[in-house]
């Protein structure tokens, strides 16, 4: 009797090279006690070369698992594997979830979702600016450019140490996306509403450079996508200078209710409960 009811388990994952300091469990988990789901999340740890086998043991159901998260070094092998990833996975070139419907692996990337349902959540209006300045071109930048230029938002002005990295984004992401170098930053800031930090710099108390963020227009929102610590060094400067800063916990919150609803067929809200669970287990591994 034990193996039958098994069978109505519904089993998602998170996989990663490393994966073990991952928050994914600890969210869905939440999740699927609030809704009384007989299933499980779980993290995966599974190296680059053994992936191709487990995609493989996704599709043809042995792995036992409906889909999950995957996150680096996965996401770009992730998306050349899917059956049939989707416009956004197209774009970006890479996916951070995945799907089993009707005996193909769907592929999506849910972390353009996750960035703006955050400052939706935390500062409603934000997209209301007509420029927007990114700092960074890494990987992580790719999502927030795609949901920021969807949004609606008219000149997106990257900045980067090294500007061919930037003039990458801005060919991938069309016209509205700009490439400038780091000594243009305050030129860019000028006029600004939207100020995104897509670096690690600060993080786990790491250096970060001393912005002046007094370009920006009046009631300009800075936000990082850096949230441990939850008010990085670029959050702390902006915030001094009297701008309004969202932290980028909601964005890995937010991004996982669209996987959730995929494989459990419910839609979970981003609460304060969460958000202090999740905080709450930050503080006690530091």
């Amino acid at each position: 009797m034990a193996d039958s009811r098994e069978t109505f388990l519904v089993n998602a994952f998170v996989t990663g090279w490393p994966v073990k300091h991952s928050r994914s469990p600890l969210i869905h988990g939440y999740w699927l006690k609030q809704f009384g789901i007989a299933g499980s999340y779980r993290a995966l740890p599974i190296s680059e070369e053994d992936f191709p086998a487990f995609i493989r043991s996704l599709k043809d159901g042995a792995s036992g698992y409906r889909g999950g998260n995957v996150t680096i070094p996965h996401k770009e092998l992730a998306f050349k594997l899917a059956d049939r990833p989707d416009a956004l996975a197209e774009e970006l070139g890479a996916s951070n979830t995945l799907w089993m419907e009707n005996g193909l692996l769907h592929a999506t990337n849910t972390d353009g979702y996750g960035f703006t349902a955050n400052l939706d959540d935390r500062h409603p209006g934000w997209d209301r600016t007509h420029r927007a300045v990114i700092f960074g071109a890494g990987g992580a930048s790719r999502a927030v450019i795609q949901a920021i230029r969807d949004r609606g938002i008219g000149e997106i002005h990257v900045v980067n140490r090294t500007v061919p990295r930037a003039q990458e984004l801005a060919d991938r992401f069309g016209p509205k996306v700009r490439a400038h170098p780091v000594e243009a930053l305050a030129e860019v800031m000028s006029g600004a509403g939207l100020f995104v930090n897509t670096t690690s710099l600060g993080m786990d108390g790491s250096e970060a450079p001393p912005v002046d963020f007094t370009p920006l227009v009046d009631g300009a929102v800075v936000t990082d996508i850096v949230y441990v610590p939850l008010k990085t060094p670029l959050l702390a400067r902006a915030e001094e200078q009297g701008f309004a800063t969202v932290d980028g916990l909601g964005m890995l919150l937010h991004q996982a209710v669209p996987g959730f609803e995929k494989w459990f067929g419910r839609r979970p809200v981003v609460d304060k409960a969460l958000r202090d669970l999740v905080i709450a287990d930050m503080e006690g591994h530091g």
